[in-house]
């Protein structure tokens, strides 16, 4: 069947040892050069017991172009890209480009032959480059996970790296007001600017920061901080020290770090799209004035109470215009003078507290506001803890 099928395919096309082998790369193990090679000669033997003229491996193959006699000058290329940019990696992968013309006649030879065990070219490319890499670099071929792929054009001779992001999780702490989660007009700096710097600098990468939701500018992050995740693109240097890194960031006395540890993509993608309750602390002013009286009325209303709170009209133009039902977990209150009291609060993720204080217009029910039928509004606004258990 194999010899006849080869047979069939040598009267019209002129194919190298290692194509031949391809046509039937997938009916078993072995490297395709070898098997070509072993059904050029018994074909040959058969045609010349015939009679026949045997078919001689030609100069140059109509399908390859000769290209996998240059796959160790490829392998070097990969080589020399990593070696220049001192480039950090445990595996690699090896992937591949070939031209239009070349898939299109390929496609065409197993289609008109009908060669279902036929293996892709690139597909041996790929596996050729990877064998002389692993060698070279002294570096395993990782299928699912590399820190690096190559991808090479073997006819263009050009080498293109795809680098593993790095991502590292932990949680922060800003210290201080007047500074925004995220790069902001009029700021000089911001929470992510202050973690990224020390990442881009060890990596020599891109880093990029995620939180997992934000703060305003004028609130404090304390307690056991906010998780959030550093995602770094392209990076160079992978074996960073985290300790040091830690300690670069918490010297600027503004942004503090906790627990910075690697994670996968599927843990990072967990943790930005977690829901977590949250633990506030609310300095209100009521200008009226307020009583302990008035205080524990706001405390016991509050206690388990479902709010409904529409966009607040603040964050209208980055929010959808809906309405959030959020719960309030726990309420507890401290009257510090005439006019101000202190609330502590525990809620679900999502609940505005500025907006639970002053109603927003009756946009969130019930609130502070509404409960007194005073005007009160949040003059001092702290996240204390994000808890974890749901």
């Amino acid at each position: 069947m194999i010899i006849e099928k080869a047979e069939e395919i040598l009267k019209e096309s002129k194919l190298c040892d290692r194509c031949l082998g391809r046509a039937f790369g997938l009916l078993g193990k072995g490297d395709n050069y070898i098997r070509g090679k072993s059904i050029r000669l018994v074909l040959n033997m058969e045609r010349e017991a015939r009679g026949e003229v045997s078919f001689q491996e030609p100069q140059e193959c109509e399908l390859c172009k000769n290209v996998f006699k240059k796959t160790e000058y490829l392998a070097r290329l990969c080589y020399d890209k990593v070696s220049e940019l001192e480039l950090e990696f445990e595996s690699f992968l090896v992937g591949s480009r070939v031209p239009k013309e070349i898939a299109d006649k390929e496609r065409e030879l197993i289609e008109r032959f009908g060669l279902k065990y036929a293996e892709p070219i690139n597909r041996e490319l790929n596996r050729e480059i990877g064998k002389i890499l692993e060698l070279i670099l002294q570096k395993p071929v990782n299928k699912s996970n590399p820190d690096v792929v190559f991808i090479v054009e073997p006819y263009q001779e050009k080498v293109e790296l795809q680098i593993k992001p790095l991502y590292v999780y932990g949680r922060y702490r800003k210290l201080v007001r007047g500074i925004p989660q995220t790069p902001l007009r009029g700021f000089k700096e911001s929470v992510a600017s202050i973690i990224c710097k020390p990442f881009s600098k060890a990596t020599k990468g891109k880093c990029i920061f995620h939180g997992a939701g934000r703060e305003d500018v004028d609130v404090r992050m304390l307690g056991n901080g906010r998780p959030f995740v550093v995602e770094v693109k392209r990076p160079i240097k992978r074996h960073i020290d985290l300790e040091k890194i830690a300690e670069e960031i918490n010297k600027s006395g503004k942004v503090e770090v906790l627990g910075l540890r690697f994670i996968t993509k599927e843990e990072a993608e967990n943790v930005l799209t977690s829901n977590h309750k949250k633990e506030y602390e609310a300095i209100v002013y009521v200008e009226e004035g307020i009583s302990e009286e008035e205080v524990e009325k706001v405390v016991k209303t509050l206690e388990g109470a479902t709010i409904n709170q529409r966009t607040p009209r603040r964050v209208l133009g980055r929010r959808a215009d809906l309405v959030r039902v959020r719960k309030v977990h726990k309420a507890e209150g401290e009257l510090i003078d005439e006019k101000h009291f202190k609330l502590r609060l525990i809620t679900d993720g999502g609940l505005y507290i500025k907006e639970l204080v002053s109603g927003d217009n009756g946009r969130t029910s019930p609130s502070v506001s509404e409960i007194l039928g005073k005007k009160a509004w949040c003059e001092k606004l702290d996240v204390l803890n994000i808890l974890d258990e749901q």
